[in-house]
């Protein structure tokens, strides 16, 4: 039956007219809401946010007491504490790596200190191996006899493919022709006076979330 009559008058539709609860997503353009529409204080649990480099677990070591090891030539010795484990969320995710170590050797001339990156068993981040020629992942930096120390650092993004814990830890190496002992956190010489200095070695883990 048409309509008769006076028309009514148009009235703005308020948020009073929709009963709460019947608007659901479905309703909603894609694409229409944007950074203004979110509040800045929205609680928005980081497991709803989608994209890659987001960083989602953080775990540390620091190896602040020193460590002596006698090492053969061509041979690499574990630093004791110097290990730590994650557990990644997604075997797509990456695990970035941070590690620095300091120490010193008993040569009596400057010769370099060398040292690999493991995670659990396998080496990573090294360089190739060509005849007797060895790679490692970092270090190779002339130690001083007496008090000194030098640093070594690495910092590599691994792709462990697993949601099993894994393990990273740092050997140590050298280059004399024979047995040596290698230091950790401090020089050969180790008196007690203000002179002598001592350092820290650190490995740091950061699980980095894939591309979804």
């Amino acid at each position: 039956m048409p309509y008769t009559g006076n028309k009514p008058s148009a009235v703005p539709l308020t948020s009073a007219d929709i009963a709460d609860g019947i608007i659901t997503s479905a309703k909603i353009v894609d694409g229409t809401i944007v950074n203004a529409d979110i509040n800045a204080s929205a609680a928005i649990v980081a497991s709803k946010l989608s994209g890659t480099g987001k960083v989602l677990q953080v775990v540390q070591v620091i190896k602040s007491d020193t460590f002596t090891v006698s090492v053969a030539d061509g041979s690499y010795a574990d630093i004791t504490g110097l290990s730590v484990s994650i557990t990644p969320s997604s075997s797509s995710n990456k695990i970035l790596v941070f590690a620095k170590v300091d120490g010193g050797g008993d040569s009596s001339a400057t010769r370099p200190q060398y040292y690999r990156l493991l995670r659990d068993s396998t080496v990573i981040g090294n360089g190739v191996d060509s005849g007797s020629r060895k790679g490692n992942s970092f270090g190779g930096v002339g130690i001083n006899v007496g008090r000194s120390m030098a640093s070594a650092s690495i910092n590599f993004l691994d792709s462990p493919a697993t949601i099993s814990s894994i393990t990273y830890k740092i050997q140590v190496a050298h280059e004399a022709a024979a047995t040596a002992t290698l230091y950790i956190n401090r020089g050969q010489l180790d008196d007690d006076t203000t002179q002598t200095k001592r350092g820290s070695s650190i490995i740091t883990l950061l699980e980095i979330a894939a591309w979804l």
